[in-house]
């Protein structure tokens, strides 16, 4: 059966989740104009001003359009798992991904907002504040991103992977959390170049075409992944767990513990 049309204009859902997210981002930058300190949680994850902002940002956004429906941030206590499973839908939301990035300065930081349905990411927007773009997508709506003007918000392009180039594969990795296993595993694949970046970026550089695999070993959270693997499956491509090192079945979310195992972000289509 050949593949469906990739949609040319985005679902009205993915619009709003996309400005929800800019305005989160709005938030983080005015918060980086004025200054900030930096706070630090019992796991030594560091935690901004600009994290509460944008948690807030979020949160109220939410609330006005899609009411009643839960809202799972990193930037709040999470309900019950035995709460939570009963859940057919949920928002899991990371207000600030990359803070660390966020504090070194170096642009590499994201706003998340994934719609979980039934176990896995249903669409999501990744808004990339310092290079004043967003990503929208999900699993049979296709992939967009637009750019952020001084005038406002540009038209909405739609994007796809790429077919894996002959001359070798781009593979991304953590630029804050590098891993022997990621090195192990690049070597047994036919990888021309790596390259570094932060937050779910990594997804959207998949998604867009600018690379074809992102390997994930450290342990991450749900919020770190949900929205980026909408955009990326909206867009052809897979997130799936990694097993003996293996792509195995389609990474869930809203599980009992919230975590991650070892996973791949790739142009392989579901």
């Amino acid at each position: 059966m050949p593949p469906a049309p990739h949609p040319q204009a985005p679902d009205p859902r993915l619009v709003t989740l996309a400005k929800i997210a800019e305005d989160a981002g709005r938030a983080i930058l005015a918060v980086r104009a004025h200054g900030f300190q930096v706070a630090y949680k019992s796991d030594d994850s560091p935690l901004t001003q600009a994290d509460t902002a944008a948690h807030e940002a979020i949160v109220r956004g939410l609330a006005l359009a899609f009411p009643g429906v839960p809202v799972l941030s990193e930037e709040a206590a999470a309900p019950p798992s035995t709460e939570r499973a009963r859940l057919e839908r949920l928002f899991i939301v990371d207000p600030l991904d990359g803070t660390k990035e966020f504090v070194k300065d170096n642009g590499e930081f994201c706003v998340c907002i994934a719609l979980a349905e039934h176990g896995y990411p249903a669409l999501g927007a990744v808004h990339v504040p310092m290079r004043a773009q967003t990503y929208a997508g999900g699993l049979g709506l296709g992939a967009f991103r637009r750019a952020i003007t001084p005038a406002g918000p540009g038209p909405w392009r739609a994007i796809s992977v790429r077919q894996p180039p002959a001359a070798g594969l781009v593979a991304l990795a953590s630029r804050s959390h590098p891993s022997a296993e990621i090195d192990a595993y690049l070597t047994l694949h036919n990888v021309r170049e790596r390259i570094t970046a932060g937050s779910a970026l990594k997804f959207c550089l998949v998604a867009e075409g600018q690379a074809d695999l992102y390997p994930r070993f450290n342990p991450t959270h749900e919020w770190d992944t949900a929205a980026g693997q909408a955009v990326l499956e909206g867009a052809g491509g897979s997130v799936l767990q990694l097993v003996n090192g293996e792509p195995g079945p389609r990474l869930a979310v809203n599980t009992p513990e919230l975590l991650n195992g070892p996973f791949l972000a790739s142009a392989r289509a579901l």
